[in-house]
């Protein structure tokens, strides 16, 4: 039996609300009724925020990671080592790498990894725009940071397979990460040591 609302609008919110990842209908539920307990300035902001973050941020025409402008604040950085080039899944893993304070060049976000059985290949994926990175950016290092997990292996695999001819050195962050975890969700010492302890790929 379909749950009936006192209000189509309190029905119309919570709808929109359970859309969200992690959020089911009772959760919307209370998230719409506390945002009703709240001064309208307040919920004002809220949903202006929200607003911005969808109409006005950009990704990084060089790395792909989210930036208020065409290229963003880590490869316009001219203190950091443009030299070598951390390859991500995720802007989430930018993030936790960023926060290990372990880590000072620049960056490359895939977009996701190689997985067949999601119907995503490499094409899908920032791959090609990496390998004219290094083809045309002075490039002494590739470090390859994506999740131990077989998308993640098989995804490392192609791409260095794909860099092999360019002559650059290709690394791994060392497996201080249990295999299958996600690195946005690994410790941020863990984290730091397995990007300091990195080793180069075929010799592990």
């Amino acid at each position: 039996m379909t749950q009936q609302y006192p209000s189509a609008l309190l029905e119309k919110a919570i709808n929109e609300m359970s859309k969200l990842p992690g959020i089911g209908r009772k959760t919307a539920l209370r998230l719409v009724l506390f945002l009703l307990k709240q001064e309208v300035e307040d919920v004002d902001k809220l949903a202006h925020a929200l607003s911005l973050v969808r109409h006005d941020i950009k990704y990084c025409q060089t790395c792909h990671n989210i930036s208020d402008t065409d290229v963003c604040g880590i490869c316009s950085d001219r203190r950091r080592d443009h030299h070598t080039i951390c390859v991500v899944e995720n802007i989430q893993d930018v993030m936790a790498i960023e926060n290990t304070q372990q880590y000072n060049g620049l960056y490359h976000v895939l977009g996701g990894v190689i997985s067949p059985m999601d119907g995503v290949g490499p094409n899908d994926l920032e791959i090609d725009s990496l390998i004219k990175r290094v083809e045309s950016e002075d490039i002494n290092e590739v470090i390859m940071a994506l999740s131990s997990t077989m998308e993640g292996d098989t995804t490392n695999f192609y791409i260095s397979r794909k860099l092999t001819p360019l002559d650059v050195k290709q690394t791994v962050i060392a497996r201080g990460i249990s295999v299958g975890d996600e690195l946005e969700y690994t410790d941020e010492v863990t984290l730091g040591r397995s990007i300091l302890n990195r080793t180069i790929i075929g010799e592990r």
